[in-house]
């Protein structure tokens, strides 16, 4: 599919728009037909360039439903394929006698002569459609030739478990990106294996592997290598290049091995930053780590309150979508039986502290951004609080609101209304800035990005606040307790 000139997608963000449907104004049924005989003349690509229409029902990327490439574990023979037909992904298998050589590169000498022979080129990350992001992901290079061309050179490192190679270049460095493109795809693509797995990383950052070490520890029990850094000859059974992936922060039962779902990652999570006793006592007596308790900072990090008062934890953000009345709604929260916590986690922030708050949190509330991707760290029944900016509905309920539900979270979003928004104070009441939102969006990713994601602050209104208070204790008070 071609991208739109004017924009293309960056961040948890999408080009694809709605607006084009009511500027043409057609019935459904000449709507349809038109886009039936659009797609079989010229291909979906049509669409969105002369029209502005969504693409989703056309080739959306939850409806990767199908995929030619194989789970690792689960090949029979000798194997050498790609799958490029996915729309977020390619994966290629290898299986069979794979070296792994300090040139960057995979061969299998091949025995088999019905195994095909040959050379595929491979960029392992899961935003295959965005050619910005693409062009800076390193290529994997793999190689197929008759066994007669092996070397009489011995393995550094024989392996007996399948190798999975991803890059951890992209837009990692974000929040919700090193979730939804890394690893959550790799729980999808080696879960089953029970950790028998070796994970090869292309693009290596030595402090990605120390904030997600814990994680990485809970899908292998192997050393992590550094594809590009390694200068060991590794011999493996099985070589997987690039990962599986699903909808946006989520996992979809019926394409998995063993049917599992984003609850079982979230289980994975609460594996992996469980604290210990020995962790947990040196902190009875302080504050977790980047946050603030506004009601009683003493009782966060023991969890002492936790019983009897409803804990509220608010992700604050700095610089841009700031809550210019933060204090007020601090304090409205705190009179409607709110133990308040203020989270405000940077990229040096240790995530088992984030976890531990949330973990234990019941309520989770923040503006619209990459930080809400925390929203994974909390339990199914609680409740999810998303601030929605201008401009940003779609994005804010396809990147965290239906990701959230599928937890089993509590969802509640918050729409901010123009007189709510920082822009009412630069714009008339007239403009289609505030009035109409969405004719801005059309008109790409860095307008939308100037106008709506760098160009606003919000202040919610606080009678509507105090109601949304009142439904989050409502709603909690209906939820299954937790054993």
């Amino acid at each position: 599919m071609k991208m739109r000139k004017d924009g293309g997608n960056r961040g948890p963000w999408s080009w694809r728009s709605r607006g084009g449907v009511h500027v043409l104004k057609m019935t459904s049924r000449i709507r349809v037909l038109l886009v039936v005989l659009l797609v079989t003349l010229f291909g979906a690509s049509i669409l969105t360039y002369h029209f502005g229409l969504p693409v989703t029902n056309l080739e959306s990327p939850d409806n990767d439903s199908t995929t030619k490439a194989g789970f690792p574990g689960m090949l029979e023979g000798e194997v050498f394929m790609c799958d490029r037909s996915q729309y977020r992904t390619d994966v290629c298998n290898m299986r069979g006698d794979i070296r792994m050589s300090n040139s960057t590169h995979f061969t299998l000498y091949a025995v088999d002569k019905s195994t095909p022979l040959g050379e595929e080129v491979i960029k392992p990350y899961t935003r295959k459609w965005e050619t910005s992001c693409m062009n800076n992901v390193h290529d994997v290079i793999l190689h197929s030739v008759p066994s007669s061309l092996a070397s009489n050179s011995v393995c550094d490192v024989q392996h007996s478990a399948p190798g999975v190679v991803f890059s951890t270049g992209g837009y990692t460095g974000n929040l919700y990106h090193e979730f939804h493109d890394g690893l959550i795809p790799l729980f999808i693509t080696t879960q089953h294996l029970n950790r028998e797995v070796v994970v090869i990383v292309s693009e290596f950052h030595e402090w990605w592997l120390t904030k997600y070490s814990e994680v990485i520890q809970e899908m292998s029990n192997y050393t992590v290598i550094n594809f590009e850094e390694d200068q060991h000859l590794h011999c493996f059974p099985e070589v997987t290049v690039g990962l599986h992936i699903h909808g946006e922060l989520s996992i979809d039962p019926m394409r998995m091995p063993d049917n599992k779902s984003i609850l079982d990652f979230r289980d994975l999570l609460s594996r992996a930053y469980t604290p210990s006793l020995e962790e947990l006592e040196p902190q009875e007596s302080e504050v977790p780590e980047g946050s603030t308790n506004v009601a009683d900072a003493s009782k966060v990090s023991g969890f002492s309150n936790m019983e009897t008062t409803k804990q509220l934890t608010i992700l604050v953000r700095n610089g841009t979508r700031v809550l210019l009345n933060l204090d007020e709604i601090v304090e409205l929260a705190s009179e409607a039986g709110f133990n308040v916590t203020l989270l405000s986690p940077d990229a040096t922030t240790e995530l088992k502290r984030v976890f531990w708050i949330l973990d234990k949190s019941d309520v989770l509330m923040g503006v619209h951004g990459a930080a809400l991707t925390h929203f994974l760290f909390m339990r199914p029944g609680s409740v999810f609080i998303q601030i929605i900016p201008l401009g940003t509905d779609w994005a804010a309920a396809t990147y965290y609101g239906e990701p959230a539900v599928k937890l089993g979270l509590q969802y509640l979003p918050y729409k901010i209304k123009p007189a709510e928004s920082s822009l009412s104070d630069k714009y008339s009441s007239t403009d289609p800035i505030l009035t109409n939102p969405a004719t801005i969006v059309d008109k790409g990713w860095w307008t939308m990005k100037e106008v709506y994601l760098e160009g606003q602050d919000v202040r919610p209104s606080l009678v509507q606040m105090r109601k949304l208070f009142e439904k989050a204790k409502k709603l909690l008070k209906k939820r299954i307790p937790l054993l």
